[in-house]
């Protein structure tokens, strides 16, 4: 079978995890590298040892290859809809970094415009294929903490000057805002363990008294959540704390919590305290830390078997909904209901 061409738009950090995940998948190889330098497209190549994978210093050329059938877009959040709309429209299948848009018109285009190709898409909320989330997942799908009535995931992770994409990330133009840009992954994370849409947000964000990082848009914001099945959400994503990397998850049902990998659950008669699972835990910033590897074989599986990704674009649509409705919750001090119009 003639292996999958994937082609990667971007140079930086995430670039290497996908670069190396394609190349271990049996069914892909890496033929081809876009950057707006090409002596870092195939500087990239060379570094991963891509003997016959072409360097490129637009998207429009490397498009046309007829050898790529996936792109990886790797860039910038501003540049998503853009190339993801071109990816579409050439017939590729469109592997896009969250956030995939920056406004409510972006993500409505692109999302349109994967729809009109019927190409296969996914969003990297690759926190999907932690350990712990399939943990997770394992004991709600027994019950073992009966009907979740409230849910709490937060984003905790101290943004600073020695962050390589610093620049462009505290821009309001670039990175959006503290949801956008990092926030979305805990917001999607919610959603994907509570398994309901939610209604209306309400958020409130603020900066601390000096700002000493100097953000464009408010880097801590608190977004309360009401699902359609009456249960209640909170989303912290703070972005300027002065701690090391935190992503909290707790979900609270009528028979017991589970606590990240904690659970207590009254199925269990005289148990007195937690019970701890040994996993991999969402405890790093590091890209290399995440399961890149099992969403890229989950996405190559997608193709192969003409079948759905439950992060397609389609999907994330809502998360970066709940995102776009809290900034303007936020900025107008009213609950803001879903979908937006």
């Amino acid at each position: 079978m003639k292996k999958l061409g994937v082609g990667l738009i971007g140079t930086g950090w995430v670039s290497n995890e996908y670069i190396k995940a394609f190349e271990k998948n049996a069914n892909c190889e890496v033929v081809a590298i876009c950057s707006r330098d090409r002596a870092r497209a195939a500087a990239k190549a060379a570094e991963h040892g891509l003997r016959d994978c072409a360097a490129f210093g637009g998207l429009p050329k490397m498009l046309k290859l007829k050898t790529v059938d996936i792109v990886a877009i790797c860039t910038p959040h501003d540049q998503h809809v853009e190339q993801g709309i071109a990816c579409a429209r050439a017939g590729k299948h469109v592997l896009v970094e969250k956030p995939v848009a920056l406004t409510l018109d972006g993500l409505r285009s692109l999302d349109q415009a994967i729809r009109a190709a019927g190409v296969k898409s996914i969003t990297s909320f690759v926190l999907r294929w932690n350990p712990m989330f399939a943990n997770i997942r394992a004991m709600l799908d027994q019950g073992l903490i009966g009907d979740v009535y409230y849910a709490e995931v937060d984003y905790f992770h101290g943004i600073g000057p020695w962050y390589g994409s610093w620049k462009w990330l505290t821009s309001r133009k670039t990175g959006g805002s503290s949801l956008l840009m990092a926030g979305c992954h805990a917001v999607d994370g919610l959603r994907w363990l509570v398994r309901d849409e939610a209604v209306e947000v309400s958020a409130y964000s603020n900066t601390s008294k000096r700002n000493p990082l100097a953000y464009e848009y408010d880097p801590n914001i608190v977004t309360i959540l009401r699902f359609a099945g009456g249960g209640v959400g909170k989303v912290a994503s703070l972005v300027e704390c002065r701690m090391p990397y935190t992503y909290n998850v707790q979900l609270f049902g009528d028979k017991g919590t589970i606590r990240n990998h904690q659970v207590f659950t009254t199925d269990w008669p005289g148990q007195t305290g937690w019970a701890t699972v040994p996993t991999v835990l969402t405890d790093s910033g590091d890209v290399s830390h995440h399961p890149f590897q099992l969403e890229v074989d989950h996405f190559v599986e997608c193709i192969l078997t003409n079948t759905e990704s439950h992060a397609s674009v389609a999907d994330t649509v809502k998360t970066h909904e709940i995102c776009l409705a809290a900034d303007l919750s936020a900025a107008q001090g009213r609950p803001v209901r879903l979908p937006l119009e």
